[in-house]
């Protein structure tokens, strides 16, 4: 698996090859991750019909949100962190339902 070096690279490139829509069978939810930092941003990703579409971009209604600074979250996304101890430790903000958080670890969303 390559690493991400931004979150633009992760969301475009290596997100929707490390997708595994079996997984994902019965998910329908809309993510918004801000990322604070040089490179972050706002990103919405949706996952429907074991579809994933990620753009850039704002969705006030999203299912579940998640903050975290630019450097924890690519630790994060490239397997230098887990989820459960960004959360623990405070780098990754979380709302929502954490059981359909978990469920989307399952589909290598993170």
């Amino acid at each position: 698996m390559t690493d991400a070096k931004t979150p633009k690279e992760f969301f475009e490139k290596v997100l929707p090859s490390r997708f595994k829509p079996e997984k994902a069978a019965g998910i329908d939810v809309t993510v918004q991750i801000n990322i604070t930092g040089p490179k972050g941003g706002d990103w919405v990703v949706t996952i429907n019909n074991q579809k994933l579409e990620a753009k850039e971009g704002t969705n006030p209604s999203a299912t579940l949100e998640l903050k975290m600074e630019e450097e924890d979250y690519m630790n994060l996304i490239n397997g230098k962190i887990s989820a459960e101890k960004a959360f623990m430790t405070g780098k990754l903000k979380f709302k929502g339902n954490i059981g359909l958080a978990l469920r989307l670890k399952e589909s290598g969303f993170l």
